[in-house]
């Protein structure tokens, strides 16, 4: 039995199992159940600043079907050819509420996951310690930026098959989570950094050129 979990879990279309404290275990068998989703999954070009589908709140994920379940590898797919550690729905032109992981926190530990309809949860003053590295984003290629947040982020939300999860992490991958949720609520990180800083970024941008497809915003 606990085969055959596993093996659902890395076939793409399991259940990740939880900790003590009921989040969940991202960290197993990272290689393999990222190449599945991978494997079956179709590259698309990303969508990048200036395209509406950005800047609006994205629609809750009520179908835990096969076609969330394509929209899903297709992501992975995506965010590998694209060399990113994390892609919202939106990002690939879909108005729904799902990011797909893969990132390693400043332990070097690989995180890979799925999230639908996230929801980054309060801190209390004392986990509240700011780091202010610098973010970039596949919507906005080429340019960076220091961004101060919090070095610890929790997500609530649901698993690929409707099931309640909740994720954790520190360092970078903290970092991932709150970026891919602003994502789906219509914020990219530059839309909170300076009007100067958001020029800059947006400078570098337009001076640079992609290592990936994009969508033409006309």
């Amino acid at each position: 039995m606990a085969q055959d979990t596993e093996q659902q879990a890395i076939d793409g279309g399991g259940v990740l199992p939880v900790d003590d404290e009921g989040f969940v275990i991202d960290t197993e068998d990272c290689e393999e159940r990222e190449t599945a989703y991978r494997e079956r999954g179709t590259s698309r070009p990303i969508t990048v600043v200036g395209n509406p589908v950005l800047h609006k709140e994205c629609k809750d994920v009520t179908s835990f079907d096969d076609d969330l379940a394509s929209l899903i590898d297709d992501m992975f797919a995506t965010q590998r050819v694209a060399q990113g550690v994390g892609v919202a729905a939106n990002q690939v032109g879909v108005d729904l509420k799902v990011f797909v992981y893969d990132c390693m926190d400043d332990d070097g530990v690989r995180h890979v996951g799925v999230v639908c309809n996230p929801v980054l949860q309060e801190l209390p003053a004392e986990k509240r310690r700011l780091d202010d590295s610098g973010e970039g984003c596949l919507s906005v290629p080429t340019a960076y930026a220091p961004l101060a947040r919090p070095d610890y982020a929790e997500v609530t939300g649901q698993d690929q098959k409707g099931n309640p999860i909740k994720v954790r992490g520190t360092g970078y991958f903290a970092r991932c989570l709150q970026h891919e949720t602003d994502h789906l609520y219509g914020y990219l990180y530059i839309d909170r950094l300076s009007k100067r800083e958001r020029k800059d970024a947006l400078r570098q941008m337009e001076e640079g050129t992609p290592r990936y497809p994009v969508v033409d915003n006309g």
